[in-house]
């Protein structure tokens, strides 16, 4: 009997075992492993796209740049206690989705697996590691959900992630065969949206003129490349998940102004527009007084919610005339948004296959 011939087929396994992969972004725990973090960040091809040509250059580029801007964002880390909350949060948050998935009679293994740092993506499949102690192959998994935790699909989030899962299981037999579906982008659920507006119309009632009060959504920003040049379906999905819960708040009677922009930008490039900082500028400026920010592409806090948002842009606020600055906690282990994403694994279930090849960017 060959090596091949060995191999134990998840097809042909007699007892089912559902596995659900949470992918996230990952984030340095300490101080010290800011400049790994970094490194981890910049060397990855969706990151740092340079051009077929100059490929080459991608590592030391990567080096020089987290060698470069570490002492800063070192600084940023120590504000928020000196370390990332990423990592606990979303173990949480997958503690508490397969106790949901046992209560629907939906017994499964929850994995988590980050792109940049402990425990990576690698560490959550295949890789023996310290950080956890089993993962996807290990247990046998017979039948695989990949869920992203990012509401809405980009290269350079669910894409990256995605792309290092299909390279990881092109290249080993068993996973190969495993059946596997995965949930690109899951903006549009119902659920999501109305538990985005719960969190939204819940802060609302902290102000005393709650009509006068602008929402500013503000989501990661990406290059404006990714999304003329490469596909990127990122800025039509934002737009159209901030409508969905403006629609949802209508509903409710809530009719606050309310626009988007976008934060976190880096480097020389151009980004999408508008910025946050430039936005809050303009809203003092316009007269606003009272401002409730709602981060709409993160689902856990982290560096760009409790350092970002909560410190540097609620001080230009305040200092462009804010009078009343509040901010939308993130999602995190809401029971409501917990239970929707356990209906989204429920859902995608039958629809596992083996791995396909790359994913287009394009399709959601």
């Amino acid at each position: 009997m060959n090596s091949e011939s060995a191999i134990e087929s998840p097809l042909l396994m007699e007892e089912e075992k559902i596995g659900v992969l949470l992918l996230n972004l990952g984030g340095p725990e300490t101080l010290c492993d800011v400049q790994p973090f970094l490194f981890n960040l910049f060397v990855d091809p969706d990151i740092l796209r340079l051009p077929r040509l100059f490929k080459f250059l991608l590592r030391p580029l990567a080096q020089l740049i987290s060698v470069l801007v570490a002492p800063g964002i070192k600084r940023r880390y120590a504000a928020i206690g000196g370390g990332s909350p990423l990592r606990k949060i979303t173990f949480d948050q997958a503690n508490a989705l397969e106790m949901v998935l046992d209560a629907k009679q939906v017994p499964a293994n929850v994995y988590v697996g980050m792109r940049y740092w402990h425990p990576f993506i690698e560490e959550a499949v295949q890789q023996a590691s310290f950080e956890l102690c089993s993962n996807i192959k290990e247990d046998r998994i017979t039948k695989l959900v990949v869920l992203p935790l990012y509401p809405q699909f980009s290269i350079s989030t669910t894409g990256s992630s995605i792309r290092v899962l299909e390279s990881i299981f092109r290249e080993d037999a068993f996973l190969s065969l495993l059946p596997v579906s995965i949930i690109e982008s899951w903006y549009r659920r119902e659920g999501y949206i109305k538990s985005m507006a719960d969190l939204v119309e819940k802060e609302l009632q902290s102000f005393s003129e709650t009509k006068e009060v602008m929402i500013l959504f503000s989501a990661h920003g990406v290059p404006v490349s990714y999304v003329e040049s490469a596909g990127d379906p990122y800025r039509d999905q934002i737009e159209e998940c901030i409508y969905l819960i403006m629609q949802e708040l209508k509903a409710r009677g809530i009719t606050n102004d309310h626009t988007l922009a976008y934060q976190s930008r880096v480097g020389p490039l151009k980004w999408l527009k508008p910025y946050t900082d430039e936005v809050l500028v303009e809203l003092g400026q316009r007269g606003y007084k009272s401002l409730l920010a709602v981060p709409i592409s993160f689902v856990s806090e982290h560096i760009e919610t409790l350092e970002e948002i909560d410190m540097r842009y609620k001080e230009l606020a305040l200092k462009s005339g804010i009078q009343n600055w509040r901010r939308v906690p993130t999602l995190g282990c809401v029971p409501n948004f917990i239970a929707d994403l356990a209906d989204a694994v429920i859902n995608a279930l039958p629809c596992a296959a083996a791995m396909p090849a790359m994913v287009d960017p394009k399709i959601t």
